[in-house]
């Protein structure tokens, strides 16, 4: 199993998509989930509609990751439609090729699609139907409400060579033991991942390896 580290690897809230949380997750080669949008024309990472002067702009957030020694996934949680092409050219500015999107709209998505950028197509107790999910080698696999999905259904995930990206509970602000103990049964597949803020506790308690 593999981390992705929501928002960056980060101990106080206060600190979730900055800097220094994405160049602590970098630093030991885990990835990251981050939110990208749209301000004035230029992409800034932030969740909620930011104000100006923002902090952080895309730009420096790939060029922390370009020159990071390891290039491990990113995970682009799209905020805004209608970045497809201004986003793609700055991943290939900074050479960032090890990524997916996704969070769209779905006539959002059919952008992605047509330009080839690899994106994550979402199952959750309310997108059951596998729909997109068949054409992408992503999945986004949520529970906003309580686990409703079983190893099972991951096994079979993986087995379809699909990558699956579990959203651990406590995101959703819900225990993650249960899940994490499941998860198991699992955890040494290469392809499995876990977007999670707690870091330090997953490399405790989880068989956790890198990109």
């Amino acid at each position: 199993m593999k981390l992705l580290c929501h928002r960056g690897w980060w101990r106080e809230i206060k600190d979730q998509n900055s800097i220094d949380a994405f160049r602590l997750a970098l630093t030991h080669g885990y990835g990251i989930e981050t939110d990208v949008r749209d301000l004035n024309g230029e992409l800034v990472i932030s969740h909620d509609l930011p104000k100006m002067p923002t902090k952080i702009s895309f730009d420096s957030f790939l060029n922390l990751y370009s020159e990071s020694r390891e290039k491990p996934l990113l995970a682009l949680n799209i905020k805004s439609d209608g970045l497809q092409k201004i986003l793609m050219a700055k991943l290939a500015k900074y050479a960032v090729t090890n990524y997916f999107v996704f969070d769209m709209s779905i006539p959002d998505t059919l952008g992605y699609m047509k330009l080839n950028m690899p994106y994550a197509a979402r199952l959750s107790e309310y997108e059951t139907e596998l729909g997109l999910a068949e054409s992408s080698p992503y999945i986004w696999l949520d529970a906003f409400v309580s686990e409703w999905y079983d190893i099972d259904l991951i096994s079979q995930l993986l087995e379809d060579s699909k990558t699956v990206i579990v959203v651990s509970p406590e995101l959703h602000k819900r225990q993650h033991k249960t899940l994490w103990n499941e998860l198991k049964l699992v955890e040494k597949s290469a392809n499995l991942y876990l977007c999670t803020d707690l870091i330090d506790e997953a490399m405790g308690e989880l068989y956790v390896t890198k990109d």
